[in-house]
Protein backbone atom coordinates (compact mmCIF):
# COMPACT_ATOMS: atom_id res chain seq x y z
CA UNK A 1 0.00 0.00 0.00
CA UNK A 2 1.28 3.52 -0.98
CA UNK A 3 1.40 6.24 1.06
CA UNK A 4 0.00 9.36 0.46
CA UNK A 5 1.30 11.36 -2.57
CA UNK A 6 3.75 14.40 -1.04
CA UNK A 7 5.81 16.71 -3.08
CA UNK A 8 8.73 18.39 -1.77
CA UNK A 9 9.84 22.11 -2.66
CA UNK A 10 13.33 22.82 -3.29
CA UNK A 11 14.04 26.10 -4.17
CA UNK A 12 10.55 26.91 -4.85
CA UNK A 13 10.33 24.46 -7.71
CA UNK A 14 8.35 21.10 -6.70
CA UNK A 15 9.44 17.70 -6.72
CA UNK A 16 7.80 15.73 -9.91
CA UNK A 17 8.48 12.95 -11.17
CA UNK A 18 12.31 12.09 -9.58
CA UNK A 19 14.51 9.46 -11.61
CA UNK A 20 16.49 7.29 -9.52
CA UNK A 21 18.75 4.96 -11.27
CA UNK A 22 19.78 1.41 -9.42
CA UNK A 23 22.14 -1.12 -10.48
CA UNK A 24 24.03 -3.89 -8.21
CA UNK A 25 27.82 -2.36 -7.48
CA UNK A 26 29.97 -1.42 -10.95
CA UNK A 27 26.74 -2.52 -12.83
CA UNK A 28 27.08 0.73 -15.11
CA UNK A 29 24.48 2.90 -13.46
CA UNK A 30 27.51 5.68 -13.01
CA UNK A 31 27.57 6.43 -16.69
CA UNK A 32 23.64 6.41 -17.49
CA UNK A 33 23.89 9.44 -14.47
CA UNK A 34 26.13 11.21 -15.89
CA UNK A 35 24.37 11.69 -19.19
CA UNK A 36 21.37 12.55 -17.16
CA UNK A 37 23.51 15.03 -14.49
CA UNK A 38 24.71 16.58 -17.85
CA UNK A 39 21.02 17.14 -19.14
CA UNK A 40 19.49 20.26 -19.49
CA UNK A 41 16.87 21.04 -16.25
CA UNK A 42 18.40 18.15 -14.39
CA UNK A 43 19.99 17.99 -10.82
CA UNK A 44 21.55 14.33 -10.24
CA UNK A 45 23.08 13.59 -6.90
CA UNK A 46 25.50 11.05 -5.99
CA UNK A 47 26.27 9.51 -2.37
CA UNK A 48 25.36 12.66 -0.56
CA UNK A 49 25.74 11.54 3.07
CA UNK A 50 22.15 12.23 4.19
CA UNK A 51 20.87 9.56 1.18
CA UNK A 52 23.59 6.81 1.84
CA UNK A 53 22.97 7.00 5.73
CA UNK A 54 19.46 5.66 4.97
CA UNK A 55 19.26 3.57 2.42
CA UNK A 56 22.40 1.31 4.07
CA UNK A 57 20.17 1.52 6.80
CA UNK A 58 17.65 0.28 5.04
CA UNK A 59 19.49 -1.94 2.78
CA UNK A 60 21.45 -3.59 5.81
CA UNK A 61 17.97 -4.29 8.18
CA UNK A 62 15.14 -4.24 5.80
CA UNK A 63 12.96 -4.92 8.79
CA UNK A 64 12.99 -1.41 9.30
CA UNK A 65 11.23 -0.30 5.86
CA UNK A 66 9.21 -3.10 6.04
CA UNK A 67 8.03 -2.98 9.68
CA UNK A 68 7.69 1.41 9.64
CA UNK A 69 6.16 2.17 6.17
CA UNK A 70 5.11 5.52 6.38
CA UNK A 71 8.19 6.39 8.64
CA UNK A 72 10.54 5.03 6.69
CA UNK A 73 8.75 7.31 3.05
CA UNK A 74 9.56 10.32 5.45
CA UNK A 75 12.82 9.73 6.23
CA UNK A 76 13.91 8.96 2.96
CA UNK A 77 12.12 12.48 1.98
CA UNK A 78 14.04 14.32 4.59
CA UNK A 79 16.91 13.15 3.35
CA UNK A 80 16.51 14.39 -0.11
CA UNK A 81 15.00 17.31 1.26
CA UNK A 82 18.49 17.92 2.49
CA UNK A 83 20.54 16.18 0.07
CA UNK A 84 18.76 18.27 -3.63
CA UNK A 85 19.26 21.39 -2.20
CA UNK A 86 21.42 23.37 -4.54
CA UNK A 87 24.01 26.24 -3.14
CA UNK A 88 28.10 26.28 -3.36
CA UNK A 89 28.75 24.79 -0.27
CA UNK A 90 26.42 21.52 -0.96
CA UNK A 91 28.08 21.25 -4.59
CA UNK A 92 31.84 22.33 -3.01
CA UNK A 93 31.09 19.33 -0.28
CA UNK A 94 29.71 16.58 -2.69
CA UNK A 95 31.27 13.25 -2.69
CA UNK A 96 34.10 12.55 -5.39
CA UNK A 97 31.44 10.45 -6.87
CA UNK A 98 28.85 12.50 -7.53
CA UNK A 99 31.28 15.65 -8.38
CA UNK A 100 32.89 13.08 -11.52
CA UNK A 101 29.45 12.45 -12.67
CA UNK A 102 28.98 16.46 -13.36
CA UNK A 103 33.00 16.58 -15.06
CA UNK A 104 33.86 18.53 -11.85
CA UNK A 105 37.54 17.98 -10.10
CA UNK A 106 37.13 15.37 -7.40
CA UNK A 107 38.36 18.53 -5.40
CA UNK A 108 36.75 21.96 -3.69
CA UNK A 109 36.23 24.30 -6.31
CA UNK A 110 32.88 23.31 -8.14
CA UNK A 111 32.42 25.02 -11.87
CA UNK A 112 28.46 25.56 -12.88
CA UNK A 113 27.59 24.26 -16.07
CA UNK A 114 27.43 28.02 -17.05
CA UNK A 115 29.88 29.44 -15.62
CA UNK A 116 33.01 30.95 -17.19
CA UNK A 117 36.00 29.12 -17.76
CA UNK A 118 38.28 28.34 -14.81
CA UNK A 119 35.60 30.43 -12.50
CA UNK A 120 35.39 27.69 -9.71
CA UNK A 121 32.74 29.58 -7.22
CA UNK A 122 28.63 28.82 -7.49
CA UNK A 123 27.01 25.70 -7.47
CA UNK A 124 27.27 22.96 -10.30
CA UNK A 125 23.68 24.23 -11.75
CA UNK A 126 21.71 26.95 -11.07
CA UNK A 127 18.30 26.83 -9.54
CA UNK A 128 16.60 29.03 -11.61
CA UNK A 129 17.52 26.15 -14.83
CA UNK A 130 16.27 23.31 -12.63
CA UNK A 131 12.46 21.15 -13.20
CA UNK A 132 14.03 18.01 -12.72
CA UNK A 133 15.71 15.76 -10.06
CA UNK A 134 17.60 12.60 -9.72
CA UNK A 135 19.54 10.78 -7.60
CA UNK A 136 22.06 7.47 -8.39
CA UNK A 137 23.50 7.03 -5.25
CA UNK A 138 25.34 3.58 -4.34
CA UNK A 139 22.38 0.40 -3.43
CA UNK A 140 19.62 2.83 -4.28
CA UNK A 141 18.13 -0.86 -5.28
CA UNK A 142 17.85 -1.82 -1.88
CA UNK A 143 15.56 1.19 -0.87
CA UNK A 144 13.31 0.73 -4.14
CA UNK A 145 10.10 -0.11 -2.79
CA UNK A 146 10.77 2.99 -0.13
CA UNK A 147 11.20 5.39 -3.09
CA UNK A 148 8.04 4.27 -4.48
CA UNK A 149 6.50 4.86 -1.24
CA UNK A 150 7.98 8.26 -0.50
CA UNK A 151 7.76 9.55 -4.35
CA UNK A 152 4.79 7.75 -6.07
CA UNK A 153 5.54 9.05 -9.32
CA UNK A 154 8.81 8.69 -9.26
CA UNK A 155 10.78 7.01 -12.77
CA UNK A 156 13.30 3.99 -11.73
CA UNK A 157 15.70 2.98 -14.58
CA UNK A 158 17.74 0.29 -13.49
CA UNK A 159 21.03 -1.06 -15.08
CA UNK A 160 21.96 -4.94 -15.91
CA UNK A 161 25.27 -6.10 -16.86
CA UNK A 162 26.95 -9.44 -17.02
CA UNK A 163 27.45 -10.35 -13.09
CA UNK A 164 31.08 -12.08 -14.56
CA UNK A 165 32.25 -7.98 -15.00
CA UNK A 166 30.84 -6.79 -12.09
CA UNK A 167 32.68 -9.72 -10.34
CA UNK A 168 35.80 -8.60 -11.55
CA UNK A 169 34.96 -5.03 -11.08
CA UNK A 170 34.37 -5.32 -7.66
CA UNK A 171 36.96 -7.60 -6.80
CA UNK A 172 39.02 -4.59 -7.83
CA UNK A 173 36.98 -1.93 -5.65
CA UNK A 174 38.05 -2.34 -1.80
CA UNK A 175 34.59 -0.13 -0.64
CA UNK A 176 32.92 -3.02 -2.50
CA UNK A 177 34.76 -5.80 -0.31
CA UNK A 178 34.92 -3.44 2.96
CA UNK A 179 31.33 -5.40 3.29
CA UNK A 180 32.51 -9.07 3.75
CA UNK A 181 34.88 -8.31 6.70
CA UNK A 182 33.44 -9.84 9.69
CA UNK A 183 32.49 -6.29 11.51
CA UNK A 184 30.21 -5.37 8.86
CA UNK A 185 28.98 -8.63 7.77
CA UNK A 186 25.10 -8.41 9.34
CA UNK A 187 24.25 -12.58 8.15
CA UNK A 188 23.84 -13.26 12.32
CA UNK A 189 21.20 -10.93 12.19
CA UNK A 190 19.61 -10.39 9.48
CA UNK A 191 18.60 -13.50 7.57
CA UNK A 192 17.98 -14.24 4.63
CA UNK A 193 19.99 -11.26 3.52
CA UNK A 194 18.92 -9.43 0.26
CA UNK A 195 22.36 -7.21 0.41
CA UNK A 196 24.60 -10.04 0.76
CA UNK A 197 22.55 -12.56 -1.71
CA UNK A 198 22.72 -14.93 1.00
CA UNK A 199 19.09 -16.67 0.81
CA UNK A 200 19.46 -19.85 2.26
CA UNK A 201 21.11 -22.02 5.00
CA UNK A 202 23.45 -23.62 3.46
CA UNK A 203 24.98 -20.27 1.43
CA UNK A 204 24.83 -18.78 5.19
CA UNK A 205 26.84 -21.48 6.57
CA UNK A 206 29.06 -21.86 3.87
CA UNK A 207 29.35 -17.92 3.67
CA UNK A 208 32.71 -17.14 6.23
CA UNK A 209 34.21 -19.85 4.49
CA UNK A 210 33.70 -18.77 0.94
CA UNK A 211 35.85 -17.07 -1.66
CA UNK A 212 36.19 -13.44 -2.28
CA UNK A 213 34.83 -13.89 -5.93
CA UNK A 214 31.75 -16.45 -4.29
CA UNK A 215 30.38 -13.35 -2.24
CA UNK A 216 30.91 -11.05 -5.00
CA UNK A 217 28.71 -13.23 -7.06
CA UNK A 218 25.86 -14.02 -4.18
CA UNK A 219 25.88 -10.31 -4.04
CA UNK A 220 25.04 -9.62 -7.78
CA UNK A 221 23.00 -12.43 -8.31
CA UNK A 222 20.89 -11.18 -5.43
CA UNK A 223 20.69 -7.47 -6.59
CA UNK A 224 19.25 -9.16 -9.83
CA UNK A 225 16.59 -10.77 -8.03
CA UNK A 226 15.47 -8.08 -6.44
CA UNK A 227 15.36 -6.06 -9.83
CA UNK A 228 13.79 -8.54 -11.65
CA UNK A 229 11.35 -8.60 -8.78
CA UNK A 230 10.57 -4.79 -9.05
CA UNK A 231 10.28 -5.30 -12.85
CA UNK A 232 7.11 -7.40 -11.64
CA UNK A 233 5.32 -5.47 -9.50
CA UNK A 234 6.27 -2.33 -11.39
CA UNK A 235 3.94 -0.37 -14.03
CA UNK A 236 5.92 0.00 -17.37
CA UNK A 237 5.68 3.71 -17.14
CA UNK A 238 7.27 3.93 -14.10
CA UNK A 239 10.25 1.46 -14.61
CA UNK A 240 12.76 1.12 -17.54
CA UNK A 241 16.05 -1.79 -17.98
CA UNK A 242 19.13 -0.22 -19.56
CA UNK A 243 21.69 -3.11 -20.07
CA UNK A 244 25.07 -1.78 -20.03
CA UNK A 245 26.03 -3.93 -23.20
CA UNK A 246 23.84 -2.12 -25.17
CA UNK A 247 24.74 1.30 -23.94
CA UNK A 248 28.14 0.74 -24.42
CA UNK A 249 27.51 -0.69 -27.61
CA UNK A 250 24.65 1.51 -29.38
CA UNK A 251 24.97 4.60 -26.74
CA UNK A 252 22.89 6.76 -29.73
CA UNK A 253 19.91 4.01 -29.22
CA UNK A 254 19.93 4.04 -25.21
CA UNK A 255 19.83 7.77 -25.21
CA UNK A 256 16.74 7.71 -27.83
CA UNK A 257 14.66 5.21 -25.63
CA UNK A 258 15.59 6.60 -21.72
CA UNK A 259 14.73 10.18 -23.85
CA UNK A 260 11.17 8.97 -24.59
CA UNK A 261 11.08 6.87 -21.11
CA UNK A 262 11.60 9.96 -19.18
CA UNK A 263 10.40 12.29 -21.49
CA UNK A 264 13.22 14.71 -21.40
CA UNK A 265 16.15 15.02 -23.87
CA UNK A 266 19.07 12.80 -23.09
CA UNK A 267 22.11 14.13 -25.62
CA UNK A 268 23.00 10.83 -28.02
CA UNK A 269 26.47 12.80 -27.98
CA UNK A 270 26.91 13.14 -24.21
CA UNK A 271 26.06 9.28 -24.12
CA UNK A 272 28.31 9.21 -26.99
CA UNK A 273 30.94 10.60 -25.30
CA UNK A 274 31.03 8.91 -21.96
CA UNK A 275 31.07 6.03 -23.67
CA UNK A 276 33.61 6.87 -26.27
CA UNK A 277 35.98 9.35 -24.47
CA UNK A 278 38.06 11.22 -26.47
CA UNK A 279 40.43 11.99 -23.61
CA UNK A 280 43.42 9.41 -24.15
CA UNK A 281 43.98 9.22 -20.00
CA UNK A 282 40.63 8.25 -19.94
CA UNK A 283 39.14 4.62 -19.44
CA UNK A 284 36.80 3.47 -22.08
CA UNK A 285 33.55 1.65 -20.73
CA UNK A 286 33.83 -1.86 -21.72
CA UNK A 287 32.31 -5.57 -22.00
CA UNK A 288 34.00 -8.90 -20.92
CA UNK A 289 36.29 -7.91 -19.01
CA UNK A 290 36.44 -11.03 -16.82
CA UNK A 291 37.92 -12.86 -19.45
CA UNK A 292 41.16 -11.22 -18.71
CA UNK A 293 40.86 -10.61 -15.20
CA UNK A 294 39.21 -13.68 -13.83
CA UNK A 295 41.01 -16.80 -12.97
CA UNK A 296 39.85 -19.75 -14.17
CA UNK A 297 39.12 -21.07 -10.70
CA UNK A 298 37.26 -17.86 -10.03
CA UNK A 299 35.43 -18.00 -13.05
CA UNK A 300 33.93 -21.79 -12.16
CA UNK A 301 32.94 -20.08 -8.85
CA UNK A 302 30.97 -17.34 -10.13
CA UNK A 303 29.21 -19.24 -12.70
CA UNK A 304 28.34 -22.06 -10.36
CA UNK A 305 26.60 -19.43 -8.05
CA UNK A 306 25.04 -17.40 -10.47
CA UNK A 307 24.69 -19.15 -13.51
CA UNK A 308 21.28 -19.07 -13.70
CA UNK A 309 20.51 -16.11 -14.07
CA UNK A 310 23.19 -15.44 -16.15
CA UNK A 311 21.10 -17.64 -18.29
CA UNK A 312 18.19 -16.03 -17.48
CA UNK A 313 19.39 -12.67 -18.45
CA UNK A 314 20.69 -14.09 -21.84
CA UNK A 315 24.15 -14.15 -21.12
CA UNK A 316 25.99 -17.40 -22.35
CA UNK A 317 28.12 -18.99 -19.74
CA UNK A 318 31.91 -19.28 -20.45
CA UNK A 319 31.65 -22.82 -22.00
CA UNK A 320 29.35 -21.80 -24.84
CA UNK A 321 31.84 -19.09 -25.71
Amino acid sequence: MRTTPHILVIHGTKVRRPVFILGAPHSGADLLARAIKRSPGFHLTAGRPSVLRVTYAFARRPSIATERVVGAARVLRDAYAESWQISARSCAECPPECRELAGLPRRAGAVRRDAPAGDPSGPCVESKVVHRFADASPDLLYSADVLLDAFPDAQLLQVIRDGRDVVAEMLGDERCLAWFKPGLANLETVFPNPFLGVEDLGERERWSRAATAVKCALRWRGAVRLSARLRAQTPDDQLYTVRYEDLVHHPSRVADDVSAYLGAPISRGTVAGLVRPRDREAAEPRTGVWRERLSPRQLVQVEKVAGTELTRLGYRLSDGE
